[in-house]
């Protein structure tokens, strides 16, 4: 008997709640932890509201991250820009249209099976770069949410992403494709990459990309 008739028939007896036969992101946390869907968002409830930094007083929303937090890779932007902040979402304008793109064809998944955020949850003025202090300020709530989905791989795209999670200055033209270790939990690597609105503003780096993102696979398989 295949697992697929398997479990039909146990759900008949009664019996497909079994812990093993669960998909794993519906699987509880042991010690009767809540999942980490429900974590996040009361994380992100306590948040929403934030003042810690100027950006409070430009932004539409925070803009907190989407996707499947059970993935083992989490994708980390800079901040949101204009589509952002008016949708809620990150990675919502030309960049992560490309990036969805790059995963599906890289990675053969969709935008809602990996989990991507932003080290600056609110939108910089003009999408300006965020200042150190802004990332700093911001900060605590990304590892909060690093903590929570405990993915093997963070990947960084582009040097602020790299620079606030690894709290160092970095140039992604000499990193890029590399990895090292998340400074809050050694089972955690961090990889760096180009930014997607990089590769936009310069076409001919796809390539580049496309080779990171074949090479972070690797890491994640």
């Amino acid at each position: 008997m295949g697992v697929e008739e398997t479990l039909k028939a146990l759900k008949v007896l009664g019996l497909g709640e079994i812990y093993g036969l669960k998909r794993r992101e519906e699987s509880p946390r042991r010690g009767g932890e809540k999942d980490k869907r429900r974590l996040l968002e009361e994380h992100f409830r306590s948040f929403r509201d934030c003042t810690r930094c100027p950006l409070h007083k430009h932004r539409t929303q925070v803009v907190f991250g989407d996707g499947n937090p059970y993935s083992p890779v989490v994708f980390v932007g800079e901040a949101p820009g204009e589509e952002e902040d008016a949708q809620g979402k990150p990675f919502v304008g030309r960049a992560g249209r490309y990036l969805n793109r790059k995963i599906q064809e890289v990675f053969g998944l969709r935008r809602e099976e990996v989990y991507i955020t932003n080290v600056c949850k609110c939108r910089p003025p003009g999408n300006r770069k965020p200042t150190p202090a802004e990332i700093s300020a911001c900060f605590p709530y990304l590892k909060r949410e690093i903590d929570i989905i405990e993915p093997k791989v963070i990947c960084c795209l582009g040097a602020t992403a790299g620079e606030g999670i690894l709290g160092k200055k970095l140039s992604v033209t000499k990193v890029r494709g590399q990895t090292f270790p998340y400074p809050y939990n050694p089972k955690i690597r961090v990889f760096l990459t180009y930014h997607p609105a990089y590769i936009l503003r310069n076409p001919r780096a796809d390539g580049d990309f496309t080779e990171d993102l074949e090479r972070l696979r690797e890491l994640i398989d």
